[in-house]
């Protein structure tokens, strides 16, 4: 819960921020400069990629949210049997014995997006965080029947 608190007030001061430097590039464009508009219009490209990029992050993590859901249904989750270490972090080797049977896994059944989904959260486990979501999207792909890239 607490992390979707944060995502959500990130979220928010992101739309605020977008909203204020969208207001800043009207009003550059109103000026009616050869100069003015130019920066106005560059100045309203970065609020329309910025939103562009939430909206599709939102929508990942919504999609990962679903199918976490429909794999806990099935009893499919993951257990969590990483050992810590007494600050509460992930042992690194733990997580790469964990990694090493999820991998094999997914080598096993490379058409199954539980496998991906599970190798996803060994990824993030073993703080690979762009291998986790290319794991995770290439899960909700499978799940999803699109073609998967190679």
């Amino acid at each position: 819960m607490r992390a979707k608190i944060t995502y959500l007030v990130t979220a928010a001061v992101l739309v605020f921020y977008f909203v204020l430097v969208g207001t800043r590039g009207v009003m550059l464009i109103q000026s009616g400069t050869v100069l003015t508009v130019t920066f106005g219009v560059a100045v309203l490209i970065l609020p329309v990629i910025g939103l562009w990029f939430l909206w599709k992050n939102t929508q990942f993590v919504r999609r990962a949210n679903q199918l976490a859901a429909e794999l806990d249904a099935e009893g499919g989750l993951p257990v969590d049997e990483l050992r810590r270490t007494p600050g509460g972090r992930i042992d690194r080797d733990s997580a790469d014995e964990v990694f090493a049977r999820r991998k094999a896994e997914t080598e096993t059944s490379p058409d199954d997006w539980r496998c991906w989904f599970r190798l996803a959260v060994a990824y993030h486990d073993a703080r690979d965080t762009p291998r986790a979501r290319k794991a995770m999207q290439r899960a909700i792909a499978l799940h999803d029947g699109r073609p998967v890239q190679a």
